[in-house]
């Protein structure tokens, strides 16, 4: 009954904590904060200057005093104070202080992360003002998030392609029944996009750079009209500015390697899915969520790879969230099932 009470005067949340953004789903509300996953500090004090989008337009710009950092690493927290700060402003930011009562907080998690992993993120959410924790594997929300009707009998494939990690799951009576998460991902893309500018041009380009080119002319899949764009860095030999023209043939190259290891993720857990689960996905297809799914052509590759039908979900970028939101909603539910 309490908690029936505190659940009318507190803002609940979901939230997707990915490497590369925060998305944050406020209960009855649906998407309420989307902030790129950067936090700005003083290097001696600790202080946080900024987060989200102020903090991520000082990433390589900072002067030696403040470092701008991505506290998440591959899905999972690698520096837990900045983390912990993170949360707590865009709690503190979506919450406004509506109300007294602190929020009860869903977080999607890679599906591969150990136990410790797992608790330091529930950690870091108490600490940043939750009142309780619970977390969801990032497969099943995505899943959820996509409208992959998750509690059906049949078979349905899920990729969702984030920032740190691609999460590759087969989903079938609401549960996970094959997954794998590797650590390829959007991050991984934009790391083959700056080498290829080093090795083909000695060109220095940095991570926002790198994410837009991927995003306007990278492509997996010859396209019908090949794009090209100039793109401005530090000549590595003079070191003064440069810009030269780059074309999505050539970006289509760079981004092969980690494109390949996904594709063969996918593959590999086709391997391992029950034959009776199997044959759903040939009339059900693959579903790809997440915002590193948006480079052009990567639905038609994957589905030459795999000879199944492949489909982006609507709104990929905020599938988790959304799948967070929806766990959130049913979560009185799912407590008194459990009873």
């Amino acid at each position: 009954m309490f908690n029936y009470i505190f659940s009318l005067f507190s803002y609940d949340m979901g939230i997707d904590l990915g490497t590369a953004s925060v998305l944050v789903y406020m209960k009855g509300k649906n998407i309420v904060l989307r902030e790129p996953s950067v936090v700005a500090m003083d290097r001696e004090t600790k202080r946080v200057l900024a987060v989200g989008v102020d903090a991520k337009k000082m990433l390589g710009k900072t002067p030696a005093n403040i470092v701008a950092v991505r506290p998440l690493r591959n899905g999972v927290i690698a520096d837990f104070e900045a983390t912990e700060k993170m949360i707590r402003y865009f709690i503190k930011k979506v919450h406004n202080k509506k109300t007294l009562l602190h929020p009860r907080v869903v977080i999607g998690v890679p599906s591969g992360i150990t136990e410790v992993e797992r608790r330091a993120v529930r950690e870091s959410a108490e600490q940043a003002g939750a009142r309780e924790v619970y977390l969801i594997d990032e497969p099943m929300a995505a899943a959820i998030g996509a409208g992959i009707p998750v509690q059906d009998p049949e078979g349905s494939m899920i990729v969702d392609i984030g920032g740190g990690t691609t999460e590759v799951a087969v989903v079938s009576l609401g549960g996970i029944v094959a997954a794998k998460s590797l650590d390829v991902a959007g991050d991984k893309m934009d790391e083959a996009v700056i080498q290829y500018f080093r090795r083909k041009y000695n060109l220095s380009i940095g991570e926002n750079t790198a994410e837009v080119v991927k995003m306007q002319v990278g492509s997996v899949f010859p396209l019908e009209q090949e794009l090209t764009m100039d793109v401005k860095g530090r000549d590595l030999l003079t070191g003064l500015p440069k810009t030269i023209t780059i074309s999505s043939e050539e970006v289509r190259g760079a981004l092969e390697d980690p494109i390949r290891k996904i594709i063969e993720v996918v593959k590999n857990i086709l391997e391992e899915t029950p034959a009776e689960l199997a044959a759903d996905l040939v009339d059900r297809g693959i579903i790809l969520s997440g915002g590193g799914s948006l480079v052009k052509g990567l639905p038609e590759l994957l589905s030459q790879e795999t000879e199944l039908p492949v489909n982006r979900a609507d709104d990929p970028v905020t599938c988790v969230a959304r799948g967070t939101g929806a766990y959130l909603e049913e979560l009185d539910n799912i407590k008194k099932s459990k009873k």
